[in-house]
């Protein structure tokens, strides 16, 4: 049976970054993979319009969720405003129950960005609520495996318990589909997130003894072993 995954970040972009190799490394071993942006992420650009950069985000996302043979979704919340309410993470747990997804990867809980908290926490509150009895036209679903990703923004107390082995396929699939995205190549903040990341795959491969690997930290333990084997 193949795995489903689900990968909630903040803004459009986050989960490209931190979860982009582990879901292009599933989607080749047959997974069906969608990811979610809670916010477009429409405030980063120093010359753009919030408006004009939305589009161009949006764009951006669906192009690389179809390079990596991914779903993609984005809420229409705002960035830097995004609410840790009960009403967004009813949102989040119906887009769980139509997915029905074995594993759920999201930021860690502990950022320098707000939306990045509040995504986390909206994430482990949403498995919750999809899994709970309620009038709901969608039957309920139990998340297996709830993973938080390593995130340049998320490292305060981050502290692996797990490593996903990133095959050479998987790694240029992610670096052919994440270059076409204008603030992962450093145009909009002046940050080189492409080369971060793939120094950070090459560390953290070293620690765990492959040649490019990602870290994940699950707080409840079950199933990790499944994204870790070679």
């Amino acid at each position: 049976m193949n795995r489903s995954v689900l990968a909630v970040g903040g803004h459009i972009g986050d989960m490209d970054l931190a979860a982009g190799p582990t879901l292009a490394k599933l989607v080749g071993e047959g997974a069906n993979a969608t990811i979610v942006a809670l916010t477009p992420g429409e405030r980063g650009h120093p010359r753009l319009s919030p408006a004009e950069y939305e589009r161009q985000k949006v764009a951006e996302g669906e192009a690389f969720a179809s390079a990596i043979g991914a779903d993609f979704m984005v809420l229409g919340h705002s960035e830097g405003f995004l609410p840790d309410t009960d009403e967004v993470a009813l949102e989040l747990a119906t887009i769980i129950r139509e997915k029905q997804p074995d594993l759920v990867i999201t930021h860690w809980r502990h950022s320098s960005q707000r939306d990045h908290e509040h995504a986390a926490r909206l994430t482990e509150r949403a498995r919750y609520l999809a899994d709970l009895p309620m009038e709901h036209e969608l039957p309920r679903h139990a998340v297996r495996t709830l993973l938080h990703a390593e995130h340049a923004e998320d490292l305060r107390d981050f502290v692996p318990t797990a490593y996903v082995p990133i095959p050479d396929e998987a790694f240029y699939r992610w670096v052919g589909a994440i270059r076409h995205q204008a603030f992962a190549r450093g145009e909009t903040d002046g940050f080189r997130h492409i080369d971060y990341y793939t120094a950070l795959m090459t560390m953290r491969g070293c620690q765990a003894g492959y040649p490019r690997a990602c870290a994940v930290t699950d707080l409840s333990g079950p199933e990790i072993t499944k994204l870790s084997g070679p």
